[in-house]
């Protein structure tokens, strides 16, 4: 983190409670909790709701400390990019030493809290998520090299795993593909994001790939991600945790999701300009959509085998 920037945020007037929730970038947790929420219903056993709330509980705080952690580290990025500046610690609103703090303790907390309700094996993953997020990914991967995405979305592909360890205390095919589902869907979405915010990326010399590769090379990398993502999507089907709503949605949102990647794909930049990105933007949406649709219908086919068994 940049030294100069850490003694300039270091003088954050009082925070707020909403500046600290800030911290833990509530819309990601809420994904995380979704997703290990749909991995713990899917799972072959009977959830009992206290441990699986407060299972729950430690995950999202997991997730925050990970934000908290990132937002430490990546102020100085932060305050270069119009989508982040008015985040707390570049908005001067809290210290980075604040923020360093919180991610410490909640990363301390949630993890040892899982251990006693979840098992000691998704507090171990839940600890590993945490770490992959806040060393690996923001520390290295993000500054240093192009495929930070594509490697860093591992730690938001943990979740659903976590979750469904947390009630069978074992790891089975169905959540390795939700770790997979989500792990090949982030690179399309970041890079859909890239495409239309590369010029911001560059200024904050983050080497995404259109800054670095250029845009030609991430429209078709989208494009195979896509594919990729299809194939992983569709293999749960194959498993017990996929049942009819699940299939229907599946062919449905991977016949939306590689509509518009191929559009993406084919695009030029001069187009793309012209029109603000119209595709590229669109791409993105659908995305969010996607990861919705699949997870709700998974957690759709739960409830039915649950009221039919």
């Amino acid at each position: 983190m940049n030294a100069e920037y850490t003694a300039r945020g270091a003088r954050a007037d009082e925070p707020q409670i909403a500046d600290y929730f800030a911290l833990l970038k509530p819309r990601v947790m809420s994904l995380v909790v979704f997703t290990a929420l749909v991995g713990m219903l899917c799972a072959p056993v009977s959830v009992n709701p206290i441990i699986g709330f407060a299972s729950l509980l430690c995950i999202a705080v997991g997730a925050g400390a990970s934000g908290a952690l990132n937002m430490w580290w990546d102020a100085d990025i932060d305050a270069k990019m119009k989508r982040t500046v008015k985040r707390p610690i570049p908005d001067g609103r809290v210290s980075p030493a604040d923020a360093l703090n919180l991610g410490l303790g909640l990363s301390v907390i949630s993890v040892a809290m899982l251990a006693v309700f979840g098992g000691v094996l998704a507090a171990a993953l839940l600890a590993f998520t945490i770490w992959f997020y806040a060393v690996p990914y923001t520390m290295w991967l993000k500054r240093w090299t192009p495929q930070n995405i594509v490697i860093g979305g591992a730690a938001g592909a943990f979740p659903p795993l976590v979750g469904w360890v947390a009630v069978t205390g074992t790891i089975d095919l169905a959540p390795l593909l939700m770790f997979g589902i989500i792990f090949l869907w982030t690179p399309p979405h970041f890079w859909a994001l890239a495409l239309w915010r590369r010029s911001e990326y560059a200024i904050a010399e983050v080497p995404m790939l259109p800054v670095v590769a250029g845009t030609t090379v991430t429209r078709r990398q989208i494009f195979i991600y896509s594919v990729l993502l299809a194939v992983s999507s569709l293999g749960i089907l194959f498993t017990p945790v996929g049942g009819p709503v699940y299939a229907v949605a599946a062919v449905a949102m991977n016949a939306w999701f590689l509509r518009w990647a191929w559009i993406v794909w084919k695009r030029d930049d001069a187009t793309a300009e012209g029109d603000n990105f119209a595709a590229e933007k669109k791409l993105f949406g659908v995305s969010l959509h996607y990861l919705a649709a699949i997870f709700s219908a998974l957690l759709l086919d739960a409830v039915i085998r649950v009221l039919v068994g």
